[in-house]
């Protein structure tokens, strides 16, 4: 009972910080406003500066709901693969769904010269961007669903996702080596990841996927609670394997590949997040390790997205680079500090 009750205590300081996080990402940024206008415009009137008002409500508001379900999203299909493989350096993009992803995107920006108008079409429309990123990762999520329909062993789907991941990135490779100088430009661009680009109606559909994803991950608690002993355990409890199998994938590919296709390849949330969560809030099991993912992963994508923003500057950081600047060295004291690895 008493370990019960710390957990819920956990998760509800887990939940104030995220709040917190979220509200100071709101209220810093490259233009400074003041916290009692940033609060006026939140919970009050439309009676302040109209351009603050602009703003917070067009700009900060959508980069910090994107942040959290950036953050959480990630950080859930990480700890998804992780368990499925049972394998800690398992990441949301194991599948190679973000080497597909990539691969969409390079033949639209770096293959506008090959292929002609139609590619360059594209390229002056975010839509654009996102259709060839979700189409990248659809073939590569349907190569892996076909794969796992005919193997049995888990750790073969994981490599044949790897292979996938290296031979998308070889396809890169080539198209950059040809591509002028601009487009390698806008390429290396996208790659950096971005939460700060998306308007309301892209936050939607982004929010809709997520909401699948989760979705599909709470469904699956009790199955991911048996795969923890291994698949023979699981079997042994009734659990069909391969049915799991599929609805662990398709939730991180809706997760991890709609996260690519709207806010670019993300790295380091998903890989570290679950290991971090675990430090903090020692437990395996996933009725409680869900929510605490959820509300890690996007506490930590708040703060390096703040900490990219450069508060008080015009310029802003790759979030790519801030996620792994700031999460690893954390992931490090915190491992070194207990001196045992929890999985």
């Amino acid at each position: 009972m008493q370990t019960s009750r710390a957990y819920k205590i956990s998760l509800f300081l887990l939940l104030l910080v995220t709040l917190a996080a979220c509200f100071l990402n709101i209220s810093l940024g490259s233009v400074n406003i003041p916290f009692e206008e940033v609060l006026e415009v939140l919970f009050f009137s439309n009676n302040t500066n109209s351009s603050w008002h602009y703003i917070i409500m067009e700009y900060r508001i959508p980069k910090a709901l994107t942040s959290v379900l950036a953050g959480s999203g990630l950080a859930v299909s990480g700890m998804l693969m992780q368990t499925m493989f049972r394998n800690p350096l398992a990441g949301p993009y194991v599948l190679g769904l973000s080497s597909g992803a990539s691969l969409g995107v390079a033949l639209v920006l770096m293959g506008a010269t090959i292929f002609g108008g139609l590619a360059g079409s594209f390229i002056f429309s975010s839509w654009g961007i996102v259709i060839a990123s979700s189409f990248g990762s659809l073939l590569v999520l349907l190569a892996v669903m076909l794969a796992s329909v005919k193997l049995k062993d888990t750790m073969a789907i994981l490599i044949i996702g790897l292979m996938f991941a290296s031979l998308s990135s070889a396809v890169v490779s080539v198209l950059a080596y040809f591509s002028p100088a601009t487009q390698l430009q806008q390429y290396v661009f996208w790659s950096y990841g971005s939460v700060g680009d998306l308007s309301w109606a892209e936050l939607g559909i982004l929010s809709i996927f997520w909401t699948l994803g989760i979705g599909l991950a709470t469904f699956s608690i009790k199955n991911l609670n048996s795969l923890l002993l291994g698949e023979q355990y699981a079997r042994s409890l009734g659990m069909n394997i391969g049915k799991n199998r599929a609805l662990l994938i398709i939730s991180t590919s809706f997760l991890a590949g709609s996260i690519t296709a709207f806010a670019g390849p993300i790295a380091f949330v998903g890989l570290a997040v679950p290991h971090l969560v675990r430090q903090v809030v020692p437990v395996n099991d996933h009725r409680i390790l869900l929510p605490a993912v959820i509300l890690g992963g996007a506490i930590l994508m708040l703060l390096c997205d703040t900490l990219a923003q450069l508060p008080g500057s015009d310029h802003t950081l790759p979030i790519n680079a801030v996620t792994s600047l700031v999460g690893a060295p954390v992931v490090i004291w915190l491992l070194v500090r207990k001196r045992k690895f929890i999985f």
